[in-house]
């Protein structure tokens, strides 16, 4: 998951993931998937950033909500120890490690057999039907099967996609789905001894037609509030007086731009963030105004009214020095300078020579 919490929303085509329609599904379906367990298997945390903290407790708090059974918490993980470890206590997460931050394995009771969930690639336990979560990539994993063959099922979080499991031996090998867009679902049937005898396995789609959970839903609605806690505009630390002027500026020499300017989507980015309630979180004001996060750019209505939606500076620089000396050219705009924000997952129709034409001014 990476520490995304649910999708931006910004296209149907990427309208896919979040813990609120996971959540909905799995209670949805709960006795259908009977018996089942819950695994994470890692790369799910936010960075290490105040906001990415922010992000990693909300999923903590959302699979306690779910009942996950484990997840693991592996060695590149960017949260500190001690950050991580309160957390994972205060929603009671049975959390696995590959080092030696938390235990290795632990034992679930679901359905006929006893089960074995590891982040250990050592940790499997005869008798049991074990699990191995990992972050390594299949071609790794694959000769693990070869020298320790008492793994029934592998879950990497590698960042691959599997379409379709892999058969190693006896092993089933599955990956999770970045981002967490779709929910991986393996249906596992045994023999009388436990061991894997035929599987089925299916991508479960989570778009805007899953019911959300509501109580998932309140803890994502309680994040938004924090986020928005961390930028108050009493504690502006960047220079008011920085390079970026606003569109008011432009206007005095650019009139006929302006106007046409003003007819385009990037004139009104701004009102469509308030609409959705993400007008003061960091990852989505950054491609809805000029400069955020650099000295002198947005910050936020109250404090920058000016710099608010995508206007002149967001794609053709700061225009201070422009005004200054007038023979100082802003910056060209090609397809480097909308890809910042027009990435796959937030447009993914975008193709310049098109775009370009919906906001071209010459």
């Amino acid at each position: 998951m990476k520490g995304e919490l649910e999708p931006c929303g910004r296209s149907p085509k990427t309208d896919y993931g979040g813990l609120a329609r996971l959540a909905g599904y799995i209670s949805s379906n709960r006795e259908e998937l009977r018996p089942y367990v819950l695994v994470d298997a890692g790369n799910s945390t936010g960075e290490d950033t105040p906001q990415g903290r922010l992000k990693s407790e909300a999923l903590l708090n959302s699979l306690g909500i779910m009942g996950y059974d484990a997840a693991a918490f592996l060695e590149h993980d960017a949260l500190p120890e001690g950050f991580l470890s309160r957390i994972i206590e205060k929603y009671g997460i049975p959390a696995l490690s590959d080092g030696a931050r938390y235990r290795s394995s632990v034992p679930v009771a679901s359905g006929p057999f006893g089960i074995n969930i590891s982040a250990d690639s050592k940790g499997y336990k005869k008798g049991s039907f074990n699990i191995l979560l990992t972050g390594r990539p299949v071609s790794e994993v694959r000769g693990e099967v070869s020298s320790n063959g008492g793994w029934d099922v592998i879950v990497t979080s590698s960042g691959e996609i599997l379409e379709e499991p892999v058969k190693a031996g006896k092993t089933v090998i599955v990956s999770g789905y970045p981002k967490g867009e779709k929910l991986g679902i393996l249906t596992v049937h045994t023999d009388a001894k436990g061991a894997v005898s035929g599987f089925a396995h299916r991508w479960q789609p989570l778009g805007k037609d899953i019911k959300e959970d509501s109580n998932v839903r309140d803890v994502l609605k309680e994040y938004d509030r924090k986020v928005a806690s961390l930028v108050k505009d009493e504690e502006r630390k960047s220079s008011l007086n920085g390079p970026y002027l606003g569109d008011a500026s432009c206007d005095a020499c650019h009139q006929p731009f302006m106007e046409g300017w003003k007819n385009t989507r990037h004139a009104g980015a701004f009102v469509a963030l308030e609409k959705a309630g993400k007008s003061k979180d960091p990852e989505c004001v950054r491609c809805h105004s000029v400069g955020y996060g650099e000295e002198g750019g947005f910050y936020s209505v109250t404090l920058t009214p000016g710099l608010a939606n995508v206007q002149c500076e967001a794609c053709h620089g700061p225009g201070k020095g422009h005004v200054s000396d007038f023979t100082k050219p802003m910056r060209p705009v090609g397809e480097d300078v909308c890809l910042r924000c027009h990435t796959r997952e937030n447009s993914p129709d975008f193709v310049f020579k098109i775009y370009f034409e919906k906001i071209r001014h010459e």
